[in-house]
C-alpha cells in the first residue's frame, strides 16, 4: 500500500521503512549518521564497502526519506532524517513497555530479597550471644 501526502507527494509505509532498515550496510550508514553528517567518501572509508555500494544504498535510503543531502561546493553532505521510523518507535512501544514491565517486576523483587535478607542478617545478630 503506497500512502500520499495532501500534495499527492508519496510517502514510504510502515513496511518500506521495515524493508529499508532490514539491510545491514544501510542500519550501518543510518548508524553513523546517527553521530554526524558524512560525505560519501567518508562513509565509504568508515564502514568499508565499495563507493558504488554506498551510493547505491544512499539513494534508496534518500529516496526513503531516512536520508537527506545538500551540496557543499563539490561535496555531497548527507545526513539522517529519522522521522520515517517514528512508525517504526510506535509499533516497538508495546514491546517496550512490556519489557519495562518485567523489569519493574524484576526490580522490586530483588528489593524483598535484599530486605529480607537484610532481616534475617539483623535477626541472627539479635539473637546470636556476644562474645566477651
Amino acid at each position: 500500500m503506497i500512502v500520499y501526502t495532501k500534495d499527492r507527494q508519496e510517502v514510504m509505509t510502515l513496511q518500506d521503512i521495515y524493508a529499508m532498515i532490514a539491510e545491514p550496510t544501510r542500519r550501518r550508514i543510518l548508524d553513523r549518521l546517527l553521530l554526524s553528517d558524512s560525505t560519501v567518501k567518508q562513509l565509504t572509508e568508515e564502514i568499508g564497502v565499495s563507493q558504488p555500494l554506498i551510493s547505491s544504498h544512499l539513494r534508496l535510503l534518500r529516496d526513503s526519506g531516512l536520508v537527506r543531502v545538500h551540496a557543499d561546493a563539490q561535496r555531497r553532505i548527507y545526513s539522517l532524517d529519522a522521522s520515517p521510523l517514528a512508525g517504526v518507535d510506535e509499533w516497538l512501544s508495546a514491546y517496550r513497555d512490556r519489557w519495562n514491565r518485567r523489569i519493574d517486576r524484576l526490580e522490586a523483587h530483588l528489593d524483598r530479597q535484599k530486605r529480607l535478607k537484610e532481616e534475617q542478617t539483623n535477626e541472627r545478630e539479635r539473637t546470636t550471644p556476644s562474645q566477651p
